[in-house]
């Protein structure tokens, strides 16, 4: 998403370098606003603390640095503070919207200092046109908390659909048009979404899911938000359940639903269909 994110904010009026480090295919953005600058960071989680570091060490006093990406917020909180004692400050926003934020627009969930959210809302508003939309939900680590319990939410919705055409595909009556099924759901059905959308585009282009291997990763959102529940006594079977599933596909337990688990992320956010 960080190409996406620099094309929209440089057709929106603003001055975008975008920068990629040369040893890997970690991008940040970096949107300046005035003379000071805001650097945009869609990086891997286990990535932040280095570019941090190295970002800190060159921008100026008052710079705002974004974490755009999918970070744990309990970390997010403490370099925060690490950020804030440099001189800087620092956001967190997760960001939805895979490979379509740029035609349909991103939905950011935003966390930091309220002042600090406020210099940077104009990008916000650029990036949300013309249908998604943003929300600063407080401290630091909000943004990322409210954008993990998304993702779990969605590990959840994601294996549901998956099992349910599973059946189709396997069941009594045999030779049923699954992307027909999705079609008439897609109509004003109680499971009507942006997910089922997908995956009966997906079965309509590949009934049979036919190179696909079943593999399906797991990226950490799920994980951690599995810990946050078990460390409040709450009880999470569904996004449990969904979060072995792509566990036993890693170790060779595939089959149908997981392919089609595989395929839906690689519709809705470009990720790699196999290992």
């Amino acid at each position: 998403m960080g190409s996406q994110i620099a094309q929209k904010l440089s057709e929106g009026g603003f001055e975008v370098i975008p920068h990629k480090r040369e040893d890997s295919k970690e991008k940040a953005v970096v949107a300046f606003g005035g003379e000071r600058p805001i650097i945009w960071l869609m990086i891997p989680a286990e990535a932040v603390d280095q570019d941090l570091a190295e970002w800190l060490q060159v921008l100026p006093g008052g710079s705002t640095i974004v974490d755009g990406g999918n970070s744990d917020f309990r970390l997010t909180r403490e370099r925060a503070k690490k950020v804030r004692e440099a001189g800087a400050f620092m956001l967190d926003v997760g960001t939805s919207g895979g490979v379509w934020g740029y035609q349909n627009g991103f939905s950011m969930m935003c966390g930091g200092e309220e002042s600090a959210f406020r210099e940077i809302e104009p990008v916000l508003q650029v990036l949300a046109r013309p249908s998604g939309a943003y929300w600063h939900f407080g401290e630091s680590g909000s943004g990322h908390f409210v954008k993990m319990v998304h993702n779990a939410i969605e590990y959840g919705m994601m294996e549901s659909l998956a099992e349910g055409y599973r059946l189709l595909k396997e069941g009594p009556y045999k030779g049923l048009d699954l992307a027909a099924a999705g079609d008439v759901w897609q109509h004003r059905s109680v499971i009507t979404s942006w997910l089922n959308e997908l995956t009966r585009d997906v079965l309509k282009e590949n009934p049979e899911l036919e190179g696909v291997e079943g593999y399906v990763a797991e990226s950490g959102e799920a994980r951690w938000a599995l810990e946050t529940f078990r460390e409040l006594k709450i009880d999470a079977p569904a996004i449990e359940a969904a979060f072995q599933v792509r566990l036993d596909s890693g170790k060779g337990k595939v089959n149908f639903a997981t392919k089609l688990l595989a395929a839906m992320r690689n519709a809705f956010g470009g990720h790699k269909i196999n290992k």
